[in-house]
């Protein structure tokens, strides 16, 4: 009778220990229909869009404050920055600029603004570690 017992209670920890494991890989993983952020081939191919977030970080001239590499000089390290940023405040920081540190807003810039969703990607994938190089190419 203890037996029974014993692998009947072992049987519903199992359950619930693999059900709560579904669980957690669901809440981490995106949904299939979701786009990934980013595709980086061999470091530095990247997919067209985040290739627009790095023209559009050339085109900013944001090397200026942040450096050519993204690792920072009079502006903090965007590498480390997105590490704890969420999207909405890179984008609220960007649109209207941190100006008691110097930085300035982008908030009326259309080549800025409209490509914001691709900076973002393109500076997380820096952040990542999946963007190895800070110059990009196109995959092909």
């Amino acid at each position: 009778m203890k037996h029974r017992q014993f692998a009947l209670a072992f049987a519903l920890l199992c359950v619930g220990s693999a059900t709560h494991a579904q669980d957690a890989q669901a809440a981490v993983q995106p949904e299939a229909s979701e786009q990934p952020l980013y595709t980086v081939v061999d470091g530095y191919k990247v997919d067209p869009d985040t290739l627009k977030g790095f023209r559009t970080w050339r085109a900013a001239a944001c090397d200026r404050c942040h450096g050519a590499n993204q690792e920072g000089m009079v502006g903090p390290s965007l590498i480390e920055s997105l590490k704890v940023l969420t999207k909405e405040e890179f984008i609220t920081t960007v649109r209207d600029g941190r100006l008691e540190k110097g930085m300035q807003s982008f908030g009326s810039d259309p080549r800025v603004m409209d490509n914001i969703d691709n900076l973002y990607a393109y500076l997380k994938g820096r952040s990542d570690g999946a963007i190895t190089r800070a110059r990009v190419t196109a995959i092909k």
